[in-house]
């Protein structure tokens, strides 16, 4: 096999780089416009495109347009991207944590994750019971048990940050007793994810590498913790702002690249940088070098979408699986919305309050297609329950700005006020 030819293989990768991030930024301006998430729009042109090739030109021309030294090329792309990103959602896991305590935490976020997990659970009764093949694929049943209970539980931190700023009441109660309980279920939600990639492996040989390389990668992080909280790195941070992006950078893409290496979700590496860099306040040297880094990933995330697309999405189904669609829409929504409101309201909270934080934390977005991808890459999913289940998190996802809307509408004409825009919390 003779060697790339690399000015042509780096100009078609750019190429398509180009046409990916064009493409996203029309599906974002009808988003915006369609008053959505721009991931919404992102994850659907990532399903859309395997098909579009298939029925512009058959079979063969997604091989054509894409290579596979070019697809691999942009595989590398999208995960870097993806790295980049969630180093802003691990920083957000342990940033906004102190600023809700009490009761209505604890109750809340029981509910927010513990009726979800059951759900999870239910679905995968069914998908186990079912025993249809291009669902059930061949996966261990914990694996496929764990994963799916995962898949319902989890909360889009980024996603819903979003929605709370753009409504203008991330600083009232609201807002930061929704952030505070995504923040807990996304770190239960990853701690789980590995325990699920790791049943999944095969032959108990491996069992005890991945335990050395958790462990590697746990100590690495204390390392890195105890390194970045000190004087001089914070003073490196604030007189190097662009050697200290470049440097979250590489490291978030390298320890990425190292866990894929070793059959581990590269996204624990990079959530693993992102809570170990210092949290000092929204304007300090750290949150501006963090927002640049995932800001640039964000950037970069279509392209993991696409190439996800193009990886399930360029074959013929024998038929969609609208059954398995259904009960995960069904399931999904049920169980964060009414958890999500017992707990809020056995802490305290207003029926309003109640439908307001289930609402929210029905919002799945980017950090649930990025379980789902674990889960595909480790064999857990099929390609068939990975695109129900992706139907699922487009559904929730978008339904979180019109239904939100809708309960303020009924509590204002009804016995509750709007959510005040920055209402402060009683000292705990």
């Amino acid at each position: 096999m003779s060697l790339p030819h690399w000015p042509a293989l780096t100009g078609h990768v750019t190429l398509a780089v180009l046409v990916v991030l064009s493409g996203a930024r029309l599906a974002q301006l009808l988003a915006r416009r369609a008053r959505q998430p721009a991931v919404v729009a992102e994850i659907a042109l990532g399903m859309i495109a395997g098909p579009l090739l298939l029925r512009l030109g058959g079979a063969g021309t997604a091989d054509v347009l894409v290579p596979a030294d070019v697809h691999t090329w942009l595989d590398h792309v999208g995960h870097a991207g993806l790295a980049l990103f969630l180093v802003g959602v691990g920083h957000e896991l342990r940033s906004p944590s102190p600023a809700v305590r009490g009761r209505s935490i604890v109750t809340t976020t029981a509910g927010a994750l513990l009726v979800p997990l059951a759900c999870g659970g239910l679905l995968a009764l069914w998908v186990l019971a079912d025993d249809e093949p291009a669902l059930r694929g061949d996966a261990p049943a914990p694996a496929l048990f764990l994963l799916l209970a995962v898949g319902l539980s989890v909360t889009a931190v980024p996603v819903l940050a979003r929605i709370l700023v753009a409504r203008g009441v991330l600083d009232s109660v609201v807002g930061r007793l929704a952030m505070a309980s995504a923040v807990v279920i996304d770190a239960v939600a990853w701690i789980l994810l590995a325990v699920a990639v790791a049943l999944a492996s095969d032959g108990s040989k491996d069992v005890p590498l991945l335990v050395l390389v958790m462990s590697v990668a746990a100590a690495a992080f204390v390392a890195l913790r105890m390194a970045l909280g000190g004087g001089p790195a914070s003073r490196l941070a604030a007189g190097r702002p662009r050697a200290t992006v470049a440097g979250l950078a590489v490291l978030a893409a390298g320890a990425g690249a190292a866990l894929r290496h070793w059959e581990l979700p590269d996204i624990l590496g990079a959530l693993l940088i992102g809570v170990a860099v210092p949290a000092d306040g929204p304007d300090g040297a750290w949150s501006r070098a963090v927002r640049t880094v995932s800001g640039c990933g964000r950037t970069l995330v279509p392209v993991f979408f696409v190439t996800t697309g193009l990886t399930v999405f360029t074959r013929e189904f024998d038929g969609l699986p609208w059954a398995a669609m259904a009960m995960a829409v069904f399931l999904a929504v049920f169980g964060k919305l009414s958890g999500t409101y017992a707990g809020a309201r056995l802490g305290g909270e207003s029926h309003w309050d109640g439908l307001r934080l289930g609402v929210l934390l029905n919002t799945r977005g980017l950090t649930e297609l990025v379980v789902l991808q674990a889960g595909l890459s480790a064999g857990i999913v099929t390609a068939d329950l990975f695109l129900a289940l992706v139907v699922m998190t487009l559904v929730t996802t978008a339904m979180t700005g019109p239904v939100y809307a809708l309960v303020e509408a009924r509590a204002a004409r009804g016995s509750g006020p709007a959510v005040p825009r920055k209402k402060e919390m009683a000292p705990p």
